[in-house]
């Protein structure tokens, strides 16, 4: 309270409606190898869709690990993704150039992008968005000229024998001709009276001949051309853009000229899009000066405005012929390069997974504090990886890792004992962690990307069964049987354990999926990797305190530096009191004691500046095991008499 000088009236409001905060135990997590994608950065993915538009679809090589994460998904709308930063992962790069790692915008921004400048990748003038042989399918057209975008009589018709399907002519000259350019043929010799309805793609130059086909089409000449005949060329993507480039109208203003140029993204071989030679981005009227702006105010510089708006494309170096590109708007005549310039990409790799990869991956989960997960997907593992994972989770202490066996244990074995054996050798060699879930193999589903069934590991699913047992009920509630516990998209089972097997599983924490004719696939056990009898043992139980150990220690931040008396310790009773009332009403827990007063917050803890709360807490416990007995009694005989 402050201290009044002369009498008066002073007035202050003390706040002591803080409540326990919710708290998130459904966010998945996964470290995924794909086609492409940032590499090395959280990605938040709320559906396939995204999955697929961001990291790929799935291939012959990481469909396991896609449809991991693609299962989590047909139950939960969270999942933060890691790709894997592969060993041997490269950008594909137009020239021909060495390719370069750019792993994600951050590093590019800090890379190349120090300080809003662009210092630019040597010698290749544009670097796919994102690593892999992904890449590779790229390619880019650039029209920096009016000159490039159209010239009428660039050469003329140096051939007497030509016919109605004709694809091949003989000009004059053919230098000035190239692959991929429109060219329109004049209606009489020397003349620039051109059909413009008539118009053909080159295939092919060599010297002065040109191979063509209808640019709608793939038929050849639809009239005889007349030797002598005037040629237009024309630049291959004219039609998607207004007009052709010239100067923009602020560095007009400036005093500079010949600032505009077009360019295109395409998908050269339709592996992006399904279509070859589909345009996928049209940046049209960018600028060659660097500080140069649109109409709306915003740069227009064409590395910046790539930068911000391509999904497909970084730039990496200037054109050579364009010597002053990347030179300031005033008073500056850009270099007209004559001819349009066409960019192949190449060089892109995908790199060869490993577990150090998918490790170092996984450890962007690490931190507690900067990453808000629960649920880790191992997807196909090794021993090694499983404990790397397990380390992370009783780091955290706020999540559970869910683990398969290998494919090699369950997937095409004849022998449902074989099967169950591997699976015991398993995950016996797995160290005993209440922040461990273990299933028993692989579902069987429909690829309908590649028109394939495959084997696909389960963990993605009982992730998925956490968060949505998470939305429908709360943590504490066990996500399996017969209520929460049923499989999406799954045809079969590698391994569907019958009873003895699954009694053998269940006693080496492993819980069972099982096929039940006429009721589906079902998660049948909800025990942890705890090898120790406990109420950790059991997955509603470990989940239970995690979310209450979250809870109340992000409630409990709020009474740091404050005095530990007993105004502070009733604060925190009253605070967390309420909050397990609740979770007892919603049948979490059966009862609880918080003690947090003088006998546990002595003078000598005082003196440490510490401050200790005990929380006792009696778990509800979920039913494994019915037992009905049926009594057969003789007639007469009264139910009390017998009834024990």
């Amino acid at each position: 309270m402050a201290f009044q000088v002369s009498p008066g009236v002073l007035v202050q409001e003390k706040d002591l409606t803080n409540i326990i905060p919710a708290v998130s135990t459904s966010i998945g997590a996964y470290a995924l190898n794909s086609s492409r994608g940032p590499v090395g950065e959280v990605t938040l993915i709320s559906s396939e869709q995204e999955l697929v538009s961001i990291f790929g679809k799935p291939t012959a090589t990481n469909f396991e690990e896609y449809f991991t994460a693609s299962s989590f998904l047909q139950y939960s709308n969270a999942l933060k993704l890691v790709r894997t930063e592969n060993p041997g992962i490269l950008n594909a790069v137009t020239n021909g150039g060495s390719a370069v790692l750019v792993k994600n915008t951050d590093q590019y921004n800090s890379t190349y992008l120090a300080d809003g400048a662009y210092t630019g990748i040597s010698g290749r003038e544009f670097v796919a968005r994102t690593a892999g042989a992904y890449g590779n399918s790229l390619s880019v057209s650039v029209c920096p000229s009016a000159t490039a975008y159209s010239q009428d009589a660039v050469t003329t018709v140096n051939d007497s024998a030509v016919s109605i399907g004709d694809t091949t002519i003989t000009m004059t000259s053919g230098t000035n001709i190239n692959v991929g350019d429109i060219v329109a043929f004049s209606t009489s010799a020397a003349t620039n009276d051109y059909d413009d309805g008539i118009e053909y793609e080159v295939t092919a130059v060599s010297t002065n001949d040109i191979t063509i086909k209808k640019k709608v089409g793939s038929g050849g000449l639809t009239r005889v051309i007349l030797d002598g005949a005037n040629v237009r060329r024309r630049w291959s993507h004219y039609d998607f853009v207004s007009g052709a480039p010239g100067t923009s109208p602020d560095v007009l203003t400036a005093g500079g000229s010949d600032d505009e140029v077009h360019i295109v993204v395409i998908d050269a071989d339709g592996s992006i899009s399904g279509t070859k030679g589909e345009v996928l981005e049209v940046y049209e009227k960018v600028s060659k000066a660097k500080d140069a702006k649109d109409a709306g105010g915003s740069n227009n510089f064409y590395p910046e405005v790539i930068y911000k708006k391509s999904s497909f494309i970084f730039w990496g170096d200037h054109n050579s012929n364009g010597t002053n590109l990347g030179n300031a708007k005033a008073n500056t005549a850009f270099t007209a390069v004559s001819g349009p310039i066409a960019l192949t990409f190449g060089n892109g790799a995908d790199g060869s997974v490993t577990d150090g990869a998918r490790k170092s991956a996984f450890e962007l989960f690490q931190d507690s504090e900067t990453v808000d997960v629960g649920l880790i997907m191992a997807g196909p593992a090794s021993l090694n990886l499983i404990g790397d994972l397990i380390t992370i989770a009783e780091t955290r202490k706020d999540c559970i890792v869910f683990a398969s066996p290998q494919r090699s244990d369950v997937v095409n074995i004849a022998s449902a004992i074989t099967q169950t054996n591997n699976v015991l050798a398993f995950f016996n060699a797995v160290q005993s962690s209440s922040y461990v879930i273990f299933d028993s193999g692989y579902k069987y589903m429909y690829d309908r990307y590649s028109d394939v069934y495959r084997y696909v590991p389960l963990n993605g699913d009982m992730a998925g069964l956490s968060a949505r047992t998470d939305l429908t009920n709360d943590a504490w509630f066990s996500p399996a049987g017969l209520n929460r516990g049923i499989i999406r998209g799954a045809v079969k089972l590698a391994y569907s354990p019958n009873k003895t097997q699954r009694d053998e599983l269940y006693r080496a924490r492993v819980n069972p999926v099982v096929s039940f004719p006429g009721q589906g696939i079902i998660l049948f056990g909800d025990k942890t990797g705890l090898t120790t009898p406990s109420a950790f043992d059991r997955i509603n139980v470990r989940r239970l305190f995690i979310v209450l150990e979250k809870a109340i220690a992000t409630a409990s931040k709020f009474q740091l530096f404050e005095f530990n008396d007993e105004f502070t310790r009733a604060n925190f009773r009253n605070l967390t009191e309420p909050f397990l009332r609740e979770v007892q009403g919603r049948r979490g827990i059966t009862d609880f004691l918080v003690v947090c007063d003088e006998t546990n917050n002595t003078g000598e803890v005082i003196d440490r500046n510490e401050f200790i709360a005990e929380i006792y807490i009696k778990p509800a416990r979920s039913i494994n095991f019915i037992t009905l007995s049926f009594v057969a009694t003789r007639t007469g005989v009264a139910f009390s008499e017998v009834a024990g």
